[in-house]
């Protein structure tokens, strides 16, 4: 029962004082709905981060050329990757679940009257399922086709739309290079990576692609796909050792070949993406530790203002700790009641940032949470200096008050 007349004496004081109460809230609810934001902002960015890495394919390795030069001077990319070392990787290395010798180049590909200068990858059947492609429409390349130099070809949406418009793309006969490919699969769209966009361009054998279209001899990279679970750091670190020995690499020199280690990439891109979450928390947080010192500031004008009642209830019996409690709850509630509504106010902001901007954002209910935890921490932290001054006041001092 005693708690509830706190309540109810703490609730009249601060309606009593509607506009500066608000006004000691309002830099809470700045400071909750500035977190809120940040870190929505902050998870959207990692996921998307991350959504695009894995876009590119699941425990992926990536072996491309080395570079060429000395003295520290590099003059371009060694020619140096084979068939034979993809075959060599797909025979001795374990835990590996496919391998796709990749080619690419750039070229002009004709429907008709149209025409585009996009990029043309020659790769495996593999390389859709290792790259993470889904099909829309039709199939992809068998390795049978793969061995036999068929003229198949797999397109992008984009480029069907560019080419074809609404026409339906499967069967279609386009021209790269003025030779005729069959269109025999349609992807999904994965969305434009930045960097290249994977909806616009053509997949055809690498065979077809080295021999037909291009006149290569060496391969321009060899992706491989470890099995679920296994442990890309030793599949990378027997690569390592089949290649070195297949191209006769001394003990002494370095690699004439780099791989890219999909599962390192997302570690790196995963901290550097949480570092930067945490920065944006830390500088919102700020507001909100400006909003706790207006809080108390607040306060101690709210325990001067009262200092005679407060010696009217101490010589009617009303301990310190009663007086404690009262004014430290009113701190306590006057937090609360900003965090609840700068929660509101942080995940529409969040919100409206996400529809009009190009900042993809995810308000996460870890994030609701820990912005109302510091927001009580807040009010506890900031309320108890001024709560402790009230119930340390003399009763008599207080009762001659004016």
């Amino acid at each position: 029962m005693y708690f509830f007349i706190i309540i109810k004496v703490s609730l009249k004081s601060l309606w009593a004082n509607k506009l500066r109460s608000f006004l000691a809230v309002l830099g809470v609810i700045i400071g909750v709905s500035a977190v809120i934001a940040m870190l929505a902002i902050g998870a959207g960015t990692r996921d998307q981060v991350v959504g695009r890495l894995k876009a590119m394919g699941t425990d992926l390795l990536m072996i491309r050329p080395g570079q060429r030069g000395t003295g520290g001077v590099m003059s371009g990319t060694q020619q140096n990757l084979t068939k034979e070392d993809a075959e060599a990787i797909l025979r001795e290395v374990p835990n590996v679940l496919s391998v796709s010798p990749v080619v690419q180049n750039r070229a002009q590909v004709k429907y008709y009257d149209k025409n585009t200068y996009i990029s043309v990858l020659g790769a495996t059947g593999p390389y859709i399922q290792a790259r993470n492609f889904e099909l829309d429409k039709g199939r992809g390349f068998s390795d049978a086709e793969t061995e036999g130099m068929a003229r198949v070809a797999i397109i992008g949406p984009t480029t069907a739309t560019n080419l074809m418009g609404e026409d339906d793309p499967i069967g279609a006969i386009v021209k790269i290079k003025g030779i005729n490919f069959k269109v025999v699969g349609l992807t999904k769209s994965k969305g434009d990576q930045g960097w290249f966009n994977p909806d616009d361009q053509v997949i055809v054998p690498y065979t077809t692609a080295m021999q037909q279209l291009f006149g290569l001899t060496r391969l321009s990279e060899i992706d491989v796909q470890g099995t679920p679970g296994s442990d890309l750091t030793k599949i990378q670190n027997k690569i390592t050792e089949v290649l070195r020995l297949r191209h006769r690499t001394p003990e002494e020199a370095d690699n004439d070949f780099s791989i890219g280690n999909q599962a390192e990439i997302l570690e790196t891109l995963s901290t550097v993406t949480r570092a930067m979450t945490i920065l944006l928390g830390s500088v919102g947080s700020i507001s909100l530790i400006v909003g706790g010192i207006g809080i108390m500031n607040i306060m101690l004008v709210t325990v001067t203002e009262r200092t005679r009642e407060i010696g009217v209830r101490k010589a009617i019996g009303a301990r310190d700790r009663d007086i404690l409690r009262q004014f430290l709850f009113e701190a306590v509630v006057m937090s609360c009641t900003g965090g609840l509504i700068g929660v509101s106010v942080g995940v529409g902001v969040a919100k409206m940032i996400g529809a009009m901007t190009q900042f993809t954002t995810v308000v996460h209910p870890q994030s609701v949470i820990l912005a109302m935890t510091f927001a009580v921490a807040v009010g506890v932290f900031f309320g108890y200096y001024p709560a402790r001054r009230a119930a340390l006041l003399n009763p008599i001092d207080a009762l001659r008050y004016e």
